[in-house]
């Protein structure tokens, strides 16, 4: 019996359930302090989209942070060859967003690639310790864009 509720108190800790890791938010005098507030860094990507599946590794040759408020988002991403070769790249983007549980939607206002720019997207979070996992499809009909979209960040200290 004794082992059996040893199970059951590391299986509620390691699920949150006692720790609290997967709550988005708590209330610390008197104010919302979101979870997901901070800033983090994209460890892999993973694009699905009409069956194929990209995965891109963001701690080798390329870089991404997201920086998130009480009420905004923003997104930085680049190449680490300081543009020099073929790999040179540079986005950026940002707009507000909105949590609800563990449903996290982006309202994206400004964007380096313009045709994202005005469109919303919902994504799944779920925050473990120093992890943030956002999964979500990303949609814009006028440009074709259909895919599921798979985040892992780690948040920086």
């Amino acid at each position: 019996m004794k082992i059996v509720f040893q199970f059951l108190i590391i299986g509620f800790i390691a699920s949150g359930s006692i720790t609290g890791c997967n709550q988005p938010s708590t209330i610390k005098d008197g104010k919302t302090d979101l979870a997901i507030a901070g800033t983090w860094r994209l460890l892999s990507g993973t694009l699905i989209e009409k069956g194929d599946t990209t995965v891109t590794d963001y701690t080798k040759g390329i870089s991404m942070i997201k920086i998130l408020n009480d009420t905004h988002f923003a997104f930085v991403n680049h190449d680490l060859n300081h543009g020099k070769d073929s790999t040179a790249s540079f986005s950026a983007g940002g707009g507000t967003f909105k949590l609800e549980g563990d449903t996290y939607t982006e309202f994206l206002e400004y964007c380096s690639a313009r045709e994202w720019e005005g469109n919303e997207f919902k994504f799944n979070v779920e925050i473990r310790n120093d992890t943030l996992i956002q999964k979500g499809v990303e949609k814009i009909d006028g440009i074709g864009v259909e895919r599921l979209n798979i985040e892992v960040y780690q948040r920086v200290q």
